[in-house]
């Protein structure tokens, strides 16, 4: 289950980091473009992407990229932070994703397919762990809401229950018959539905890459990173609440909610600060990580330490 670490990776000297240069890791990313030569994304990868003026951080630098895109949790490819390099055996196109459940018509779309029918923008998002460390990203996706709306949920549907891939041959972590593999995650309508949640392909203006959950992860900043599920391939939606991934491995610390809040914490550490990768200092953690304007709504009594957990 997730631990601390502190790898002197990502412990640097200075206070403040910027964007890596583009040239970092080229061959990778050349890859990377090569492999969407004939999709979407390709086209409009280097900027043409526009940046949404409502979602930016304004008291935080961008991480990074080097560091947000090499040291990262996806138990799939191990339980350790450096992942990134056996992330690359993880084919992501084609991909297909499964719409199904209390739907109008359940379905199958290729991601292109899908691609074509949203509309892509940029946004900065701060991501908090539930480990305590901590990034500011540019992503570049859609609006989760756009896929609601695709899927045509019946009235009956109360949540959205997401699975991720499952390929032990590429993915060695997915061999641990104790995990209960694949990774399931799932939201109520209603937070699938705020503005806030946002499907990634993209990050730094690029395709997203393996190790951040190419081709198609969440992203739902106000929530502890865990939730925000990698490589999906299935949206059920269901009547009934979904039992997730880290709710089955360990329960009474990781549960359903899963939303920021410094005064509540993990059982086996504090919450109240938080490690930005690239800086030195820990600075304090907000409650729903800076995002309650838009979310705090959503729970009656946020008070209540279940929203929490």
């Amino acid at each position: 289950m997730p631990a601390i670490h502190r790898p002197r990776l990502w412990n640097l000297p200075q206070s403040r980091v910027t964007p890596e240069p583009l040239a970092f890791n080229r061959r990778r990313a050349l890859a990377g473009f090569a492999g969407l030569a004939a999709g979407v994304f390709a086209p409009r990868a280097l900027g043409a992407v526009p940046r949404n003026p409502r979602f930016v951080v304004a008291d935080r630098a961008l991480t990074e990229e080097r560091l947000a895109t090499t040291y990262n949790n996806f138990f799939e490819f191990g339980s350790h932070k450096q992942i990134w390099r056996a992330a690359q055996a993880l084919p992501t196109r084609p991909w297909t994703i499964r719409i199904e459940g209390l739907v109008e018509r359940e379905r199958t779309l290729d991601l292109d397919e899908l691609l074509r029918q949203v509309s892509l923008e940029e946004r900065i998002y701060r991501h908090r762990c539930v480990e305590a460390w901590s990034m500011v990203v540019p992503w570049i996706g859609f609006p989760m809401a756009e896929l609601v709306a695709l899927a045509r949920p019946l009235g009956s549907a109360k949540y959205v229950e997401m699975q991720s891939f499952f390929d032990p041959k590429v993915a060695p972590g997915q061999r641990a018959f104790w995990y209960p593999w694949p990774y399931t995650e799932g939201l109520t309508i209603a937070e699938a539905t705020n503005e806030l949640a946002f499907l990634v392909t993209g990050a730094y203006g690029k395709p997203l890459p393996n190790s951040m959950g190419a081709p198609l992860r969440l992203a739902v900043p106000w929530k502890y990173g865990f939730k925000s599920i990698k490589s999906i391939v299935v949206f059920r939606f269901t009547e009934n609440r979904p039992r997730t991934f880290w709710e089955e491995v360990a329960g009474d610390e990781y549960g359903f909610w899963a939303n920021v809040n410094p005064d509540v914490p993990h059982p086996r550490w504090s919450q109240k600060m938080e490690q930005p990768l690239g800086r030195s200092e820990k600075i304090p953690t907000v409650i729903f990580n800076g995002y309650a304007e838009w979310v705090a709504h959503l729970y009656p009594d946020h008070s209540d330490p279940v929203y929490f957990r």
